[in-house]
């Protein structure tokens, strides 16, 4: 039974193409805009609203 070696420099798993990489990354951007954007909508929602948000019935 013989083992073969593997080559250090041939990377393991999936390799992406460029195009593949730009892709992920434009879309991680677009996730952490829209992210953002909902935390600043939900702060400003809160903001005018006021402390009535804090004294409902429970």
């Amino acid at each position: 039974m013989a083992t073969a070696m593997a080559d250090p420099n041939e990377p393991e798993g999936i390799v992406l193409t460029e195009a593949q990489l730009r892709s992920r990354r434009r879309r991680s951007i677009a996730i952490a805009l829209a992210l953002g954007v909902l935390v600043v909508l939900f702060f400003a929602v809160t903001m005018v609203k006021g402390p009535i948000v804090l004294k409902r019935p429970i």
